[in-house]
């Protein structure tokens, strides 16, 4: 459709409303901003793990890059028996020490067969117990879409409150390295109740969903996280 064309349109729907341009904008400053929801936690990282847990995905902390590689490490033994898994060619996957904990990383996109891939996330959305991802060549859709497990590794440095905290730092990073083909807002594991209402996990994606929080945070964010989930 051409510009003409669109902005033709545009103002055959305002006129028939009733409204210039100018009028539809000032009544929508007038209603002004939602307040965001109020977080489970104070602290940002918990808030985040127990939305996580909330969100039905199981959660682990590691303070630095090593401990984090062994994080994977455990949770792939521990349902695989195996230390074999798929990560996107994001570079900060790239660069982790894999060594430490003897895992042995295929860099692509998931192929028939693998069962657990693993992604580095752009940011964490605490309200929603999120991780957000670019997807392209460093991340493959596929990665986060198809495997049976999924493990995110978030940094606690990319944290942020909210959705509004999220879309302005993706606009900013944006500007600077341009866009991404996709964006998405991962929040759980894949689930439907279409089938007679039975909620289903692993229908039509993944089946777990497993995020590690890499970076400092309070030895006892994870447990608080979890204690706050429980309860809730």
């Amino acid at each position: 459709m051409s510009t003409s064309a669109r902005t033709d349109i545009f103002a055959r729907l305002r006129h028939a409303a009733g409204s210039a341009g100018e009028d539809v904008l000032a009544r929508r400053d007038e209603l002004g901003h939602a307040p965001p929801p109020a977080l489970p936690a104070e602290d940002l990282a918990e808030a985040f793990l127990c939305n996580v847990l909330r969100n039905r995905g199981s959660i682990d902390t590691a303070a630095d890059r090593s401990a984090a590689v062994k994080a994977v490490g455990r949770y792939v033994y521990q349902h695989y028996r195996s230390q074999r898994l798929v990560a996107g060619n994001d570079p900060r996957l790239a660069a982790m020490p894999w060594r430490d904990a003897g895992v042995l990383p295929r860099f692509g996109a998931l192929e028939s067969g693998e069962a657990v891939a693993l992604s580095f996330a752009r940011l964490g959305v605490a309200e929603l117990g999120a991780a957000v991802t670019w997807t392209g060549k460093g991340n493959p859709a596929v990665n986060n879409l198809l495997p049976e497990h999924h493990i995110v590794l978030v940094d606690v440095d990319d944290l942020v409150a909210t959705m509004e905290d999220a879309w302005q730092r993706m606009a900013d990073a944006m500007r600077e390295q341009g866009r991404p083909r996709g964006v998405n807002f991962i929040a759980g594991p894949s689930s439907t109740a279409d089938i007679e209402g039975q909620l289903v996990y692993g229908a039509h994606g993944p089946r777990h969903w497993h995020v590690i929080l890499l970076g400092e945070t309070a030895p006892d964010t994870g447990q608080r996280a979890r204690e706050r989930a429980a309860g809730s």
